[in-house]
């Protein structure tokens, strides 16, 4: 007869140290997994505090509400015939650890400490926390040790003390077991060990932020764990901002011996709790593992891992009320569509949770701004989806901060662009060198979205900055008074006037958005309640920020940017993506046209790429080279020269004229001192970069993902020599081939 478990496993949009709402989206969550029918249920990693709480995992207090959060849970009665794998912080022995703790009953089980942390990219764990301690010389995964129990959880459970391990749950018809999210990701995962011992359940809970194209690997680390060792494998996720860079992509699953038969959304509906419920088939796994003679062979003699037998079930009494879940295929997002979904469920989770007014966007009519101004209007749309097909929890949720962010208790929006009129601002910023067409584009995207737009001239702020200078005094003898100069201009000037009277409009740009961003809902609404400004969002892209392409503290300096993790190629579907999925038709004339700043010319007249002296999809190139191949110059050069031989390469600006390189191993090793030399002479401006959303793996963030000097040596005589004699080495061939003919 089969053995039929069912499961539930969960998204929940938690938010660092909000314990009360963390806490009510948990008993949501167990709530329904019961009302289900599930006899387990596992949730995120560290669900109870939220996942990004940085420092302040340092604080007892922390670990001190995590109690009271659990004695709530405990409290409640939820945990009544319903086994519960809960994520939180644990303090052992005045040592920090991560942990699960599994509940039944109103009893605390076990606990399980996280063995491996993530330490790499954008995390951070080891600061907070320590690796559960395992003897490299003996065998499984170490000792059991005793923890013993706040008084008042003593008070609540009736325990003292309670194992505390690497360990598994055996109840009187299987054996569940716990990974917490890198252990998965590492070689020797303790899944291997835990199924070749006869665990039949293990457990995931993790906290898995969203990027570009990554989706797939963590399937198919997940569809692994089962397909090669059998069983049943539940994997848990946060999903939403917790209130930093990252953004939690949920598609929690539930994979039966390598076939996915249960899969929450990646991104899906604005609803904070999202409980995905399977029914697993024992038997199935059994049949697998036993006729797997050669893993039948190793398991007779796998360590045994400590098990703490509790008097419960897990299977269904009736095995004929249930049906097991079909297989199917999981569904992977298109990247544009994860472009569309990720970052504006990011925007949403922000402004909601930020308790501000709005967003408040220069609008340029270029790619970048215009990004951005579709995700916020993406955002919209499915906020008003998510009120007419959500959940009725998500609708309630959903049409409460709705009210809450336009200060309008009654407001129910008719559409999209009735929502965005609410808490959309964007302005059109131009100058003698601004163009009618971005102007016509700015216009009618504002238009098509609904947001409330408008328009200014800087040229007035700018020329009273350049006649400021004009009439500049100096009160310094060392400097003759006739050798100074006080009047630049931008054409027929030098370098240095060029570049000064760009960012002046660039900087001039970035103090009206601010200035406006507090005045616009008191002029638009006549809203003057306190803290009921707009929040500030840039459009610097990745490329941008690599190459420092971007006038600091310009109008890329805001309060958030959406798109700083994106690329520029990237964008230019995402663009054409929009216009045909999403109805906002003048986007493709955004994306065909070709970028410029339009600080000394129209567009057409000043190019990006041409300006930077590299194209964007070279950009990407050098950028994935140095981040995430972990490549210096010579590397860089080295795995170019071949990826780009049959590349043409836009034209250098530092190696002009004599200097220009003229052979393909020259012009590759031209381009990679270029991108090295402006990457580190301009290191500085990551210091100020916009906090953004985190998509790409080369992202130059230097707040934790991408972590180096500000001022560094520009020359880099050692590397670009090493170059140089790489490329004199490359020509022997021809030279010696010319000498003898």
């Amino acid at each position: 007869m089969a053995a039929l478990v069912k499961v539930a496993t969960c998204n929940l949009n938690q938010w660092a140290m909000d314990f009360k709402g963390n806490l009510a989206r948990i008993l949501e969550s167990i709530a329904e997994a019961k009302a289900a029918g599930c006899t387990f249920r596992t949730g995120p990693e560290l669900e109870i505090t939220g996942y990004g709480c940085e420092d302040s995992f340092l604080e007892n207090d922390t670990f001190l509400h995590s109690w009271d959060s659990l004695g709530e849970i405990i409290k409640s009665g939820v945990t009544n015939d319903i086994l519960c794998d809960i994520g939180m912080p644990v303090m052992h022995r005045n040592v920090p650890y991560n942990c699960r703790v599994i509940l039944l009953n109103g009893k605390i089980v076990a606990i399980r400490p996280k063995i491996f942390m993530a330490n790499d990219g954008n995390y951070r764990e080891m600061r907070y926390f320590t690796p559960w301690y395992i003897h490299p010389e003996k065998p499984g995964y170490g000792e059991i040790e005793s923890y013993y129990l706040p008084v008042r959880i003593q008070e609540l459970t009736g325990q003292t003390t309670v194992p505390m391990g690497v360990l598994a749950i055996a109840t009187l018809d299987t054996v569940v077991s716990f990974e917490t999210c890198e252990e998965l990701f590492t070689p020797n995962s303790p899944h291997i060990a835990l199924s070749l011992d006869g665990v039949e359940i293990i457990a995931n809970g993790s906290g898995s932020h969203h990027q570009l194209r990554k989706l797939d690997t963590r399937i198919d680390l997940v569809r692994s764990a089962t397909q090669k060792c059998g069983g049943v494998y539940l994997y848990a996720n946060m999903k939403g901002c917790d209130g930093g860079r990252m953004y939690f992509d949920g598609c929690s699953m539930v994979y039966v011996n390598g076939d996915c038969v249960a899969q929450g959304s990646q991104f899906g509906t604005l609803d904070e709790v999202e409980v995905v419920v399977a029914v697993v088939n024992l038997s199935d796994v059994r049949s697998m593992r036993s006729s797997f003679i050669s893993r039948s062979y190793q398991a007779s003699s796998t360590p045994t891992i400590h098990r703490e037998h509790i008097n419960f079930r897990l299977g269904a009494k009736d095995p004929m009320s249930l049906a097991p879940s079909p297989a199917f295929k999981p569904r992977i997002h298109d990247p544009m569509e994860e472009i569309a979904y990720g970052p504006s469920g990011w925007l949403w989770d922000y402004l909601r949770r930020s308790g501000m007014r709005g967003y408040f966007l220069p609008l340029s009519g270029g790619a970048d701004s215009s990004s951005t101004a579709s995700l916020v209007a993406i955002m919209c749309q499915r906020a008003v989806e998510e009120l007419t097909t959500g959940t009725e929890r998500s609708k309630k949720q959903v049409l409460a901060d709705i009210r809450k962010i336009t200060r309008m208790p009654t407001f129910t929006p008719k559409d999209a662009n009735h929502l965005a009129s609410k808490l959309f601002v964007t302005c059109y910023m131009a100058s003698q060198y601004s163009g009618d067409e971005t102007r016509s584009r700015a216009e009618d995207l504002a238009q098509e979205i609904g947001a409330v737009h408008c328009s200014i001239y800087i040229d007035d702020i700018c020329a009273a900055l350049k006649d400021t200078f004009v009439k500049l005094k100096c009160h310094s003898d060392a400097i003759p008074k006739e050798q100074i100069k006080t009047n630049p201009v931008i054409k027929g000037g030098t370098w240095m006037e060029n570049i000064a009277l760009q960012n002046i409009q660039a900087r001039t740009r970035m103090v009206m958005s601010y200035f406006m961003a507090q005045l616009m809902p008191w002029a638009t609404d006549g809203d003057n309640s306190p803290g009921g400004q707009l929040l500030v969002l840039g459009s610097a892209n990745v490329d941008e920020a690599l190459r420092g392409y971007y006038t600091k503290y310009d109008c890329s300096a805001a309060d958030i940017n959406p798109i700083g993790g994106i690329n520029k190629s990237d964008l230019k579907r995402f663009l054409e993506w929009t216009g045909k999925n999403k109805g906002i038709k003048v986007l493709q004339r955004v994306a065909d046209a070709k970028p410029s700043a339009e600080l000394t010319g129209s567009e057409g007249e000043q190019s990006d790429e041409v300006d930077m002296g590299m194209s964007y999809d070279e950009l990407g190139d050098l950028g994935f080279c140095r981040k995430v191949e972990k490549c210096g110059p010579l590397s860089t050069y080295l795995k170019l020269r071949n990826r780009w031989a049959d590349k043409t390469l836009t034209p250098s600006i530092r190696a002009t004229g004599d200097k220009a390189p003229k052979t393909k191993d020259e012009q590759v090793a031209q381009k990679v001192k270029d991108f090295y030399f402006y990457n580190a002479v301009n290191r500085h401006k990551m210091t100020t970069l916009t906090p953004s959303y985190h998509a790409e793996n080369y992202s130059p963030d230097d707040n934790r993902f991408d972590l180096r000097p500000f001022l560094q040596c520009v020359t880099f005589d050692k590397q670009f020599e090493a170059i140089d004699n790489m490329v004199a080495k490359a020509a022997e061939p021809a030279a010696k081939k010319a000498r003898t003919s």
